[in-house]
């Protein structure tokens, strides 16, 4: 198969996802801020978090398994459209839970990276499925900590509103130029919108290898939820008395994250997925034993915040590349389907992952949202270690009579 897409379109939808997915966590870094603009609690003014990523995982269980059924190009573009009417919508709201309701919409509407994964793998040849999963994770990662560096810094100097209307004309800019970049696609299915629906919940019942890869996903992502919403009551809380822009250039530290994926993408195209899923649960467990450090303060402790959040976010993404090409190969016709109960259970795991750091911040400290992200990585890695030590068993009982054969005919001479 030849690429039907240039490498100019693929950048394009790198920088389209990580518009997209920074409309997700850009509000991390201000929730202080909106705290003190609406006038109302730290613990309150999270939940604007925690409503945006609700939103996305019931956008990606409703609207991406529409992939599969209408083309791409018009899909992709009404929903950047839509997704930009709610973040002017929320950059006008006057009260918190019409800014909670505008940031649901946000999350329901700006579910275009994961549409943009399973078409952009079927636009090119098999051996390069690693690499463009890499690219576009990358442009995500890129819109994940840009956003929160942005959202931060700009939220600090024009107010909480700014960071909503940058990211609005931007969403409204990219549905523009997709309206002519994209290529065509056929829908591959013409199936109705209820039975797209439940498809993706009998994939999710039949294929083992979902449910595996999602339960990595959601475990992880839903640690990695709980630090980012933590860190931002922590460096501003006593500890550090900074100020949400410290949040962004900590996240900003983190950047060595876009180079890692296209590493791991290839790694996924040469060795399989599970190798990368054992190093990058190893790297999460550990950022969980730096990060701990961070409670101590001073230098010391932002450097431990800084180590340990690369780690994070190194293992995060990685495995999420890793997980992305074992669901995508499991049945071509069906990738969005696929994609959606994949990306679902991660959200659902995220949203999960951000309520309870925000918990276990004000009953314990910053220890217990540490605790947090150790239990649920450890919880992946020992169903990793169990899933993959069968299949090591078989290889080395196949190889094992040949070994023997040898063994004996070496003995008799």
């Amino acid at each position: 198969m030849t690429d039907r897409i240039s490498r100019r379109v693929i950048l394009l939808l790198a920088v389209t996802c990580g518009v997209a997915v920074g409309n997700v966590y850009f509000p991390q870094t201000i929730s202080p801020l909106v705290a003190m603009g609406l006038e109302v609690s730290a613990d309150s003014a999270a939940l604007v978090v925690t409503a945006t990523q609700f939103g996305y995982a019931a956008g990606i269980f409703l609207l991406v398994p529409l992939g599969d059924r209408f083309p791409h190009r018009p899909l992709i573009v009404t929903l950047l459209v839509l997704s930009g009417a709610g973040l002017l919508a929320a950059s006008t709201a006057s009260a918190l839970p019409p800014l909670i309701g505008a940031s649901a919409l946000i999350g329901v509407a700006t579910v275009v990276a994961p549409l943009i994964g399973p078409m952009a793998v079927g636009l090119v040849a098999d051996d390069r499925q690693g690499v463009v999963s890499g690219t576009l994770l990358s442009g995500s990662i890129g819109g994940i900590l840009l956003s929160r560096a942005l959202g931060g810094t700009i939220g600090e100097w024009l107010g909480w509103r700014a960071p909503y209307l940058m990211a609005a004309v931007l969403s409204l800019i990219l549905a523009a130029l997709l309206t002519r970049a994209l290529p065509a696609t056929a829908p591959p299915s013409g199936q109705k919108y209820p039975a797209l629906l439940a498809e993706s919940m009998r994939l999710l019942r039949t294929e083992p290898e979902l449910r595996r890869s999602c339960f990595y996903q959601a475990t992880v992502f839903g640690g990695f939820s709980a630090v980012w919403t933590g860190v931002a009551l922590l460096l501003t809380g006593p500890v550090y008395h900074m100020g949400a822009r410290a949040v962004g250039l900590l996240a900003l530290v983190n950047a060595a994250t876009m180079l890692c994926t296209p590493i791991a993408g290839r790694r996924v195209d040469r060795r399989g997925p599970d190798e990368v899923n054992l190093i990058s649960m190893s790297a999460v467990v550990a950022s969980a034993l730096a990060l701990a450090f961070g409670t101590l303060g001073g230098a010391f402790g932002l450097m431990a915040l800084a180590l340990g959040t690369l780690l994070l976010d190194v293992g995060m993404q990685s495995g999420m590349v890793a997980n992305t090409v074992r669901i995508l190969a499991l049945r071509p016709e069906v990738r969005s389907r696929l994609n959606t109960a994949y990306m679902t259970c991660a959200y659902v795991g995220g949203s999960a992952g951000s309520w309870l750091g925000v918990r276990a911040y004000a009953r314990f400290g910053w220890l217990g949202v540490c605790t947090v992200l150790l239990l649920l990585a450890t919880a992946a890695l020992v169903r990793h270690v169990r899933a993959v030590t069968p299949a090591s068993c078989q290889a080395a009982l196949e190889v094992s009579p040949d070994s023997s054969q040898n063994s004996a005919r070496n003995t008799r001479r």
